[in-house]
């Protein structure tokens, strides 16, 4: 769902009844994309994959001696950074509901 940010005050009921359905709410000002709303259990599943990953790429990091540059690192990210994002916002686009409160 997208919203205004306005409706966050105005239509609260609304959209946190999207919430508790365990769907995000967008919410824009001026147009552009200001904010996200999700449940406390959403979003604590969110940072856990994050935090598992994390530990998973320390363990991984401590087990192999290879060591990269700050340049090799930046320079292999701005590599991957086109590819992951056109097919990212692709799948965004695919996913989002936008049914808004006008």
């Amino acid at each position: 769902m997208i919203n205004f940010v306005s409706d966050l005050r105005n239509k609260f009921p609304e959209i946190e009844s999207v919430v508790r359905e365990g769907e995000p709410v967008y919410l824009t000002k001026n147009g552009y994309g200001a904010m996200v709303v999700m449940s406390l259990e959403k979003y604590a599943e969110l940072t856990d994959d994050v935090e598992i990953k994390l530990d998973e790429a320390d363990k991984a990091a401590a087990m192999d001696k290879t060591r990269y540059s700050h340049d090799e690192v930046f320079s292999r990210l701005r590599e991957r950074i086109p590819k992951v994002l056109s097919h990212t916002n692709l799948q965004k686009t695919e996913n989002i509901h936008t049914t808004a409160y006008m």
